[in-house]
C-alpha cells in the first residue's frame, strides 16, 4: 500500500554543512506524509470484528489523512477527531478520503476525551497517532529503507512531536547502524520533548504555538521510554530557522515541504560543526502545505491581464 519514497541529495546543501546529506522524502508518500506507513501497518493487522466496527483517531492533519485513506482502501469506516485549529488544507483532504470528521477544542485533553466517548458508544478501535507499537514499527520503515539504499549513516535526524516517528526511526537506525547518533529536532515553541529528555521526566505539551503544527503533540509513556533508550540528543530550532530551512528546500531543491517537514533540516544546519565530514540521514516527514493564499496573488494578477 505504501510508496517507496525517493532519497534526494543537494550539492549546495552538502557544501553548506560540509557533509553528505541524504533526504528521505516522505512528502512524496501517500497523503504526503510518513504517517501512512504506520497506519497501514496498524489497519492491516485489525481483526475482522474490529474492521467491521470501524476505527477512530485524533489528529491535526497528516495522521488524519492517513487513517482516512488507508481505511478507504481497506473498506473500513473511519472517524477523525480534529481540533478547530487544524490546517484547512488537511481538513479538506481528510474529507475527500471519506472520513467522518468531528471537531473539538484545541487541546490534547479535548481530543482524547472526544475519542474515548465515541469509542465507548460505538466500539471503534483507536488508531493512535503515535502511542502504538504497530504505528511505531510502520513509521520506522522510512529509516530502514533509507539506510538500506545509501548504506550506514553517522547521524540520523528526524522531527519530534508525539515521538512515533522518532521512536521508529531510532529503533531502525540503531539496529542497522549501532554507532550512529540519533538526533530528534523540535521547535523551541513546542519544547516538551526536549524538557522531558533533559530532565528525564515526562512533561506535557501545554498549548504550543508553532508553525510546525504536526509537532504540537506530547510524548507518550511508551515513546518517551524508547526515546530515552535510543535517542542521543534532542535539539531545538526557532521558528525563523524552520522557515529558513523550508525556504531552502523549496527554492534550492524544489521540494515542497510543510514546516514540520523542514524542522530536521533546520537541525542539520544548526549542527553543521558537529556533523562535518559525516554521512547524514534526514527524514522529511511531510509536505502538506496550505498554499491557497500564495496563489491568490497570481489569480489576482491574471484578472488584470487582458
Amino acid at each position: 500500500m505504501i510508496n517507496r519514497t525517493p532519497v534526494m541529495t543537494s550539492r549546495t546543501l552538502n557544501t553548506l554543512v560540509d557533509a553528505k546529506v541524504f533526504l528521505k522524502c516522505e512528502n512524496f508518500q501517500r497523503v504526503g506524509a510518513f504517517k501512512f506507513r504506520g497506519v497501514s501497518n496498524k489497519l492491516l493487522q485489525l481483526t475482522d470484528e474490529e474492521k467491521k466496527k470501524g476505527v477512530i483517531t485524533h489528529s491535526s492533519g497528516n495522521h488524519a489523512q492517513a487513517v482516512a485513506l488507508a481505511s478507504l482502501l481497506l473498506g473500513i469506516k473511519s472517524v477523525i477527531v480534529m481540533p478547530k485549529n487544524a490546517p484547512q488544507v488537511k481538513v479538506e483532504a481528510t474529507k475527500r478520503y471519506g472520513a467522518k470528521i468531528i471537531r473539538c477544542a484545541n487541546t490534547v485533553e479535548a481530543r482524547e476525551k472526544t475519542c474515548n466517548d465515541l469509542m465507548r458508544k460505538y466500539g471503534y478501535t483507536l488508531v493512535h497517532p503515535y502511542d502504538d507499537e504497530q504505528i511505531i514499527a510502520g513509521a520506522g520503515t522510512a529509516a530502514y529503507e533509507l539506510i538500506k539504499e545509501i548504506g550506514p549513516v553517522d547521524y540520523m535526524f528526524c522531527p519530534i512531536g508525539g515521538g512515533g516517528l522518532t521512536s521508529g526511526t531510532s529503533i531502525a537506525t540503531k539496529a542497522l547502524c549501532p554507532k550512529a547518533k540519533m538526533i530528534a529536532v523540535e521547535p523551541k515553541q513546542a519544547d516538551d520533548a526536549y524538557r522531558s529528555f533533559q530532565k528525564k521526566k515526562l512533561y506535557p505539551s501545554t498549548y504550543p504555538n508553532t508553525i510546525a503544527d504536526g509537532l504540537r503533540t506530547a510524548l507518550s509513556t511508551n515513546t518517551f521510554r524508547i526515546i530515552q533508550n535510543n535517542v542521543d540528543d534532542i535539539i531545538l530550532v526557532s521558528e525563523k530557522e524552520i522557515v529558513d530551512a523550508m525556504k531552502f528546500l523549496w527554492t534550492r531543491m524544489k521540494i515542497v515541504v510543510e514546516p514540520s517537514g523542514a524542522v530536521p533540516v533546520a537541525g542539520v544546519f544548526k549542527m553543521k560543526k558537529q556533523i562535518k565530514n559525516k554521512t547524514i540521514g534526514v527524514i522529511i516527514s511531510g509536505g502538506n502545505v496550505d498554499i491557497d493564499k500564495f496563489f491568490q496573488q497570481y489569480y489576482h494578477q491574471i484578472k488584470k491581464i487582458k
